[in-house]
């Protein structure tokens, strides 16, 4: 028997029917209490799917449910004086476009992907032009017309969520630019954002670095629930041979050696404005696994909802946060792309 956690009192549109896994009973907790009691909560009659916060004088978190049975999912939107970052787009259930619009004021809004997991970026085709790190442009090449189709049965029906079909995105090609390491967009004035390359849960996962605010947002390579960084190349992804723990403790080694430009972190699921130590917490966590991969805490299997064989995981514990996640495959760079990964001589 799957345990349910106890509901969020909520008015979203979206109904949750069923979960994939349970949920980290931490994350709930505090998921629970923000939504429930947060007084920057508010919910717009253009977008009824996505509830919006207010963390910072020009920070809003978009929190919207997952349209699969993974957990919900957090956008941002960093308002500057002439220019807004959305990152991420998740499902674009209902009017994203008009919502971010609407919180900048009216300022042009350019939109970025921290990664291309369907998530983050199937609400990309509500916009006209997407910018991501330029290992993971393949994987937005990849969306189609039938991208949504895993989240109904053979009937129509919705599987884990309730919502109107009508509300999804109708699909449409748009631009997509492939940025590097260290590309900085301009919000106007000296209001600057840095995008950090991380690699790990997926070969171009990167965070954003808000100079002004002191804040960074890592996408999925830092989660209170599980921090997946290390699930190694996978047959036919192109650049897979960065998706490994050894790729993103150097790339997070990278970002710690700057904590003194950054007080808090926001990560994309669950428990957000974690003070930014968490990070030398994760890399910490990191070199145990490079030193010593089978020093794991425990070991399980997961499944993706889009289905497939269950993968063996491997958990490292992140103190006092979560646990990292990994596979033997996904520790140490490959040789060759699709090549299992070998301890470095």
């Amino acid at each position: 028997m799957v345990r349910q956690n106890y509901p969020i009192k909520n008015e979203l549109n979206a109904k949750r029917i069923k979960w994939g896994n349970p949920q980290n009973y931490i994350s709930w907790a505090y998921m629970k209490e923000l939504r429930e009691n947060n007084r920057t909560r508010k919910i717009y009659e253009m977008n009824p799917y996505v509830e919006v916060y207010q963390f910072r004088d020009n920070l809003y978190g978009l929190f919207t449910q997952n349209c699969d049975g993974a957990g919900d999912v957090w956008m941002y939107l960093i308002v500057g004086p002439e220019k807004a970052l959305l990152i991420d787009t998740a499902f674009g259930l209902g009017d994203l476009k008009g919502l971010a619009e609407k919180l900048s004021g009216g300022k042009e809004v350019i939109v970025f992907n921290t990664h291309g997991h369907v998530d983050h970026a199937y609400g990309n085709c509500r916009f006209d032009r997407v910018y991501c790190h330029e290992f993971e442009v393949p994987s937005l090449e990849e969306q189609n017309g039938h991208m949504f189709d895993y989240l109904f049965d053979e009937n129509g029906d919705n599987i884990w969520l309730q919502f109107d079909k009508e509300d999804l995105p109708k699909f449409k090609k748009y631009e997509i630019v492939g940025v590097p390491d260290g590309y900085v967009f301009c919000l106007g004035g000296d209001y600057e954002v840095e995008v950090c390359w991380l690699g790990g849960h997926v070969s171009g996962n990167a965070g954003i670095l808000d100079r002004k605010n002191r804040i960074f947002f890592p996408g999925d390579d830092l989660c209170s629930d599980i921090s997946g960084v290390g699930g190694g190349p996978k047959p036919g992804v192109k650049n897979g041979q960065y998706m490994n723990v050894q790729t993103f403790r150097d790339n997070l080694a990278k970002v710690v050696a700057r904590l003194d430009e950054i007080d808090y972190v926001f990560p994309s699921h669950f428990i957000v404005n974690v003070e930014s130590g968490v990070l030398e917490s994760e890399l910490e966590a990191c070199d145990e696994i490079l030193k010593d991969p089978d020093c794991y805490d425990y070991k399980a299997f997961s499944i993706s909802p889009k289905g497939g064989a269950p993968t063996e995981r491997y958990f490292k514990y992140i103190k006092g946060f979560s646990v990292l996640a990994y596979t033997m495959e996904g520790v140490y760079p490959p040789k060759e792309e699709g090549e299992r990964g070998t301890e470095p001589k």
